[in-house]
């Protein structure tokens, strides 16, 4: 399926720095190893699975691994937050790390974005270390020169998500909302000082739940390509979680990508979500942003929503375990939770295989072989090698 690209100076100057991986995603081989011969697949969002024979099976050369680890807040409306914080974070990145060393002939901690090629080479999946929220090191400042920023880099941190869902000291999140109902809140001082810290510590923003101003107010910033991790398209579900159209576009115009996840609920208003859905956000994106910005993402395990595949992907009983909580963002009249939650996962997808499941849709609705590299990989390896240095 043909696609325009969008071609606008300040991208076209980024992608131009990461041009050889672009035109060749695999590069060269080396002539000792037995790389792997299919197309590059890379998953934006997922976690190291307790099982590691899932990493293999999933066919995955990379992924961006989120290694969180939360605390519980219930907030003055009676709505719950998850917070990152520093000492739970810091213990989780230095177990997530210490896991990885002891799997050498399974994963590789991604450092720099070579290292997709280099496990590529050695059959090997490079996992780099995401935390969905910047709550870690919201007492980090000029005043102690980011300290804890670089610790975490230190420990191999590699991408950062500035907020979850609601706003903190340096951003809006998505489901912010006030007595007037307002749902946009801006990046504050703060936050541009934490952009400009990143960007020099050579550190991914990520900008997967924050509010649509926030994600404008980054792209203008940043000076390097940003990213929305995982998330969906506002033009096709009206939702506060997922991304209106100046949102998109501004991603693509920074040189990054916009990563479309597996939340069905979020995807579709159809009653019963199937592939076809995932397909029609994927093409969504490449129409606003160009095929450059697509990329592909989970937000589950590696094996998919674990409670719907007890279930057998009975999405009319998974979906039970998500509407206390949508239900109490329906009482603050967040924008798309009036709508009933009707399905969790497309069952097709909701599997190890999704990345082969979801190339082979893209080429029955035959888009180019050309965009299918894009979008099962070779934008995230271009991104990943224009940033990580």
């Amino acid at each position: 399926m043909p696609m325009k690209a969008v071609n606008q100076d300040r991208r076209t100057l980024l992608k131009g720095i990461g041009a050889a991986t672009l035109l060749c995603p695999f590069a060269s081989f080396s002539s000792l190893a037995a790389p792997r011969s299919r197309r590059l697949y890379i998953d934006g969002l997922s976690f190291l699975p307790d099982d590691l024979a899932d990493v293999p099976a999933s066919g995955l050369d990379a992924f961006l691994c989120d290694i969180s680890a939360i605390e519980t807040i219930e907030q003055s409306d009676g709505t719950l937050n998850y917070k990152r914080t520093y000492k739970a974070c810091m213990e989780s990145i230095q177990q997530a790390a210490k896991r990885v060393s002891e799997h050498p002939d399974i994963l590789l901690q991604g450092l720099t974005g070579r290292d997709i090629q280099l496990a590529r080479e050695s059959n090997r999946t490079a996992v780099f270390f995401q935390i969905q929220g910047a709550d870690c090191v919201e007492e980090d400042s000029e005043a102690n020169q980011w300290a804890r920023v670089d610790e975490f880099h230190r420990q191999g941190l590699r991408a950062l998500q500035l907020t979850h869902h609601y706003g903190n000291t340096f951003a809006g999140g998505a489901l912010d909302n006030d007595a007037d109902g307002g749902l946009n809140k801006p990046l504050t001082a703060h936050g541009r000082a934490l952009i400009e810290k990143l960007n020099h510590a050579n550190i991914l923003v990520d900008v997967s739940h924050s509010s649509a101003q926030t994600a404008l107010d980054v792209a203008k910033l940043s000076r390097a390509p940003i990213v929305q991790s995982h998330g969906a398209a506002r033009g096709i579900v009206k939702h506060a979680r997922c991304s209106p159209d100046e949102v998109i576009r501004a991603i693509a115009d920074s040189g990054g990508v916009f990563g479309v996840f597996m939340m069905s609920f979020w995807l579709t208003n159809n009653a019963v979500p199937t592939v076809d859905d995932y397909i029609r956000q994927l093409e969504y994106v490449a129409r606003i942003g160009g095929v450059d910005c697509v990329a592909i993402a989970n937000d589950y395990p590696l094996r998919g929503q674990e409670n719907l595949l007890t279930l057998n992907n009975d999405n009319a009983q998974g979906v039970k375990e998500y509407q206390e909580w949508w239900y109490s963002l329906r009482a603050k009249k967040v924008l798309g939770f009036d709508a009933e939650p009707r399905h969790v996962v497309i069952p097709e997808l909701n599997h190890i295989e999704r990345m082969s499941r979801i190339d082979d849709a893209l080429a029955k609705a035959r888009f180019k072989s050309t965009d299918r590299d894009r979008f099962m990989g070779g934008n995230w390896q271009r991104v990943l090698n224009q940033v990580l240095i």
